[in-house]
């Protein structure tokens, strides 16, 4: 955990104002799942300074285990740009990608990934796998992690914060 929190520290300086200002793009996809109900996590596709796709996770509303974020905005990119290669494509997502994402992102030879917060119960890049750099497979991923962490963090935390105190008010309801 303290390699990361150092890594992290030391990747936020490689973070250039285009991926700082796509990371807010992809809080504010953050702050849309909150209001939803869904886990606050956003992502936005980009190509340059052009928004190819953004999304936030659906997978309580759309009762789908793969509707999260980047899975999302990564379907909706390769759709627009009619190719599931997006070698040229940039993705920022505000929490650390879990497996599966981190599996898509390397299938969809994303050239470049920035999160935000790590995940240490789940992530696939640093944090518990680091399937976006394995040189066992065939593609892999430039990352710059801890851009704007704090913030994703803070963002998480606070909605799960909140989902623990209606918990309880509905436990007090029920009894």
């Amino acid at each position: 955990m303290e390699r990361l929190r150092l890594t992290e520290e030391l990747d936020r300086s490689h973070a250039d104002p285009l991926d700082l200002m796509m990371m807010h793009r992809a809080m504010d996809q953050a702050r849309r799942a909150f209001g939803v109900a869904e886990v606050p996590v956003g992502a936005v596709v980009y190509r340059g300074e052009e928004v190819i796709a953004e999304a936030h996770n659906l997978r309580e509303s759309h009762r789908d285990p793969t509707a999260h974020a980047e899975i999302i905005a990564l379907r909706a990119a390769a759709k627009k740009l009619d190719d599931w290669r997006l070698n040229d494509c940039s993705l920022a997502v505000t929490l650390e990608p879990c497996p599966m994402c981190a599996g898509a992102i390397v299938n969809g030879r994303v050239g470049k990934l920035v999160y935000g917060a790590t995940d240490a119960k789940g992530g696939g890049v640093d944090s518990l796998y680091e399937i976006c750099n394995d040189n066992r497979l065939n593609h892999q991923t430039t990352v710059i992690r801890g851009v704007l962490g704090p913030e994703c963090r803070g963002i998480l935390r606070e909605f799960f914060k909140e989902r623990r105190k209606q918990n309880k008010i509905n436990r007090r309801m029920a009894g």
